[in-house]
């Protein structure tokens, strides 16, 4: 299984459940709470497979082989997208090691196959992509809403955002304390102002 279409979801006021030590130990419940998720935790043994009624997506860990058949096959019955910790079979959704700055959200992901090879690339991208990356998409928020009015042909507006989007610049500018100047450059080049920067 390689779990080869990626997606992100919008968990924001969904049910999530989390069974079982090992998943909470490794942050699966504050993860689903980050993203805005409504998390029940319920310890190996104590869950019932109505507990999974009107759930989004459970992650659950047990050494129990049955145990976990029993939570992926109450899941699945009741449309619940399941993710049973280093059980591929019972697994609708691989979990990918996240690197989250602000809304900027990059996921590595290996089909399931090795999570340690996730866990180091996660680890180089979180050097790379410091916390200035969460302010750089700010900005350039900030200057889509602007730029969308002003500029309603879709491929002209895609075309002149390959061309003003410098992203070592961005990150240098925020970096070194000057985000105004970055807003500045950005209008000028999406011709929200006279004169190119």
């Amino acid at each position: 299984m390689s779990f080869s279409y990626p997606v992100m979801l919008e968990l924001r006021g969904r049910r999530a459940v989390v069974i079982g030590s090992l998943a909470a130990s490794e942050g699966k419940d504050v993860a689903l709470r980050d993203a805005g998720a409504a998390v029940t935790f319920y310890a190996n043994g104590a869950w019932r497979p109505e507990d999974l009624d009107g759930v989004f997506l459970v992650v659950a860990s047990s050494e129990d082989p049955d145990e976990r058949d029993a939570i992926a096959r109450a899941g699945r019955e009741r449309g619940v997208l399941v993710n049973v910790m280093d059980d591929v079979p019972n697994c609708d959704f691989s979990a990918p090691a996240i690197v989250r700055r602000g809304e900027l959200v990059i996921a590595v992901g290996t089909g399931g196959r090795s999570p340690a090879i996730a866990s180091k690339i996660r680890a180089e991208l979180e050097d790379r992509y410091g916390f200035e990356w969460a302010e750089v998409l700010c900005i350039v928020g900030e200057i889509r809403d602007e730029v969308g009015d002003a500029m309603p042909d879709l491929g002209e507006r895609a075309r002149r955002w390959r061309c003003a989007l410098d992203l070592d610049e961005a990150a240098s500018l925020v970096r070194s304390g000057r985000p105004e100047e970055l807003r500045r450059r950005l209008r000028a080049r999406m011709q929200l102002e006279s004169s190119v920067a």
